[in-house]
């Protein structure tokens, strides 16, 4: 009997997989962390024999290469991906020996890369589970403009037809097992959910139920920006990523976060938000640990630039370096832990801003003070509906975009708080008078706030 067990990274919103039978099992799309895999497989008491991937994968940096290495398994990576390193070459129809009685089967999915390749775990020659990578998630596809923005609409179409291969050749009871789909901003969509089904994904997913040229204009018309370090994942991973390094970073004292504050690098305080805004170091900048850290700090931080750790805990530390060097930021250029306290030095003194509600927003408005609403969600939530008279700039952006930020007091606020957090932090360090709305963003239209219906602009 077969089993397919996930190895899920939340932050990144992926899901790898290791299946196989009694001794001999196949790891596919495997995180750069693999000693989560080698855990999973020491678990079953299964030894890897082969690792599968889908594509050159654009969101995270992939722990394949490393993982052959250390177990000795065949290294599968699709034919037509150009990569540096040696491999076992996959082509459609391909099939590799996992265990007594299982096979995993290549079939050609191109759309989300052009190379793209999903494998068919087959069971006494019975098709039981369908790793689809980016191909056919569950309610949704994967992204096809990652590659080349002139190949966009081509890859989109290339993806309905792989979906609809894949909904052909396979019973409805074949699991989907996709890699992407689950918060990823390589899904086309935000769509996801638990478990699927052939059946399931017939019945459901737009691109098995529309006609090319409806499913080739909603996907087109859906997509948004991507974060920024995408375009440094495919490049490391055809490049053949180094192995992981999750040393602890040196220490640094109050000093040296000084220092390297003056110097233009990022300090990073990982603390809750909360604390965050009660006291900081002038100029740090807040990621809370517990929220999307590797996504927003990988597409914030100009690409290469030093960054150092400020935790409660040493844990926290661990935990944050885990996340970074899954996209690419490997070694933080030094570490501290405790509080402000401790990170400033003789004679300093932690800042801090305040944070309200929308309820409170409509207070401040009401009283007339010198109010500037600054929405920070991304261009897709926006177009649902918006504060009237807010000004828009994207978290992912504010950055860059600083300086159109309107003046007075910034009340910034995104769809629940984290990402208003991030920016108020930002804002904070670049000495404007901020609030950080933690809310949620229906509780605006309960405190009365004046929205903008999407059926209003123009």
């Amino acid at each position: 009997m077969f089993f397919a067990d996930v190895v899920e990274t939340e932050g990144l919103g992926n899901r790898s997989h290791l299946a196989g039978g009694a001794r001999a099992a196949v790891a596919v799309d495997p995180p750069r962390d693999i000693d989560r895999v080698i855990a999973a497989a020491a678990r079953r008491g299964v030894r890897i024999v082969a690792v599968a991937e889908t594509h050159v994968h654009n969101d995270y940096v992939s722990g394949g290469l490393e993982l052959a290495r250390l177990t000795g398994a065949r290294y599968l990576v699709p034919a037509g991906a150009e990569v540096a390193y040696a491999r076992v070459p996959v082509a459609d129809g391909d099939v590799e020996p996992v265990d007594e009685d299982l096979v995993l089967r290549a079939v050609a999915t191109p759309g989300h890369t052009p190379h793209h390749t999903a494998y068919v775990l087959e069971e006494s020659g019975r098709p039981v589970a369908a790793f689809t990578g980016g191909s056919l998630l569950i309610g949704g596809v994967g992204r096809p403009d990652l590659v080349e923005p002139r190949l966009t609409e081509r890859l989109a179409r290339a993806q309905h037809a792989s979906a609809h291969r894949l909904a052909a050749g396979l019973d409805d009871e074949v699991a989907v097992l996709p890699t992407h789909g689950f918060g990823s901003f390589c899904s086309s969509t935000r769509a996801g959910g638990a478990h699927s089904t052939i059946g399931a994904e017939k019945a459901a997913n737009p691109a098995l139920t529309q006609d090319v040229d409806t499913f080739v204009k909603e996907l087109l018309a859906g997509l948004e920006d991507v974060p920024a370090y995408y375009a440094h994942m495919g490049p490391a991973n055809a490049g053949g990523p180094a192995p992981l390094d999750l040393t602890p970073p040196r220490r640094a004292d109050a000093a040296e976060i000084a220092r390297r504050l003056a110097a233009g690098e990022w300090v990073v305080d990982l603390r809750s938000r909360t604390a965050f805004a009660d006291g900081h170091v002038a100029g740090s900048l807040n990621f809370e640990v517990d929220g999307q850290l590797a996504t927003y700090l990988a597409w914030l931080i100009p690409w290469g630039k030093p960054v150092t750790l400020l935790a409660a805990h040493a844990e926290d530390v661990a935990r944050a370096q885990r996340e970074l060097a899954r996209v690419g930021i490997d070694r933080p250029a030094a570490a501290a832990v405790g509080g402000p306290a401790d990170w400033l030095a003789d004679g300093a003194r932690p800042v801090s801003f305040p944070r309200s509600t929308f309820a409170g927003l409509a207070a401040a408005r009401a009283r007339r003070e010198d109010v500037t609403v600054l929405d920070v969600r991304r261009d897709g939530e926006r177009a649902d509906g918006w504060i009237e008279g807010s000004t828009h700039i994207p978290v992912h952006q504010l950055h860059r975009r600083l300086a159109e930020v309107p003046p007075g007091t910034v009340w910034v606020h995104c769809a629940g708080g984290l990402r208003a957090a991030v920016a108020a932090s930002l804002l904070d360090a670049a000495g404007r008078r901020v609030v950080a709305v933690d809310d949620g963003y229906p509780a605006a239209a309960e405190a009365g706030l004046p929205l903008v219906a999407p059926a209003s602009r123009g």
